[in-house]
C-alpha cells in the first residue's frame, strides 16, 4: 500500500524546475535593469562634471573643449546671462535598445583669468 505523501511527492516532481525556469529570467531582467540604471547614473554624473568644467573654462575665456574630454560624444551649447557664462551639455545614455537623453547646465562668472 502506497502512502498518500509519496503519491503527492511523485505528482509534484519537476515543479521546482518549472518554477526556477520561470523565476530565473525575471531575476536576470531585474538585475540587468539595475546595472543599466547604475550605468545611466554614471553617465549623468559625467555630463554634470563636463558642464561644470566647461562653464569654468568658458568663464576664463578658454572655450568649452574640455566637455568633449569629460563626456565623449556629448553636445555642448554656451550662452551668456549677464555676467555669467552658462553651458549646457547633452548626451544620450543607452539602456538596452532605448536611449535616455541626459542634460546638465552650469554657469560661471565670466571675464576671469
Amino acid at each position: 500500500m502506497r502512502s498518500r505523501s509519496r503519491d503527492s511527492a511523485l505528482s509534484e516532481r519537476g515543479s521546482i524546475t518549472a518554477e526556477f525556469a520561470i523565476a530565473l529570467p525575471a531575476v536576470m531582467i531585474v538585475l540587468a535593469l539595475c546595472l543599466g540604471g547604475i550605468a545611466v547614473a554614471g553617465a549623468q554624473i559625467r555630463v554634470q562634471d563636463a558642464a561644470a568644467a566647461a562653464a569654468r573654462a568658458a568663464g576664463r575665456g578658454d572655450g568649452v573643449g574640455i566637455a568633449a574630454q569629460v563626456a565623449p560624444g556629448a553636445s555642448v551649447s554656451q550662452w551668456a546671462q549677464g555676467d555669467l557664462v552658462c553651458v549646457t551639455v547633452s548626451a544620450t545614455a543607452a539602456l538596452g535598445p532605448a536611449g535616455i537623453p541626459l542634460a546638465a547646465s552650469s554657469c560661471a562668472l565670466g571675464g576671469g583669468k
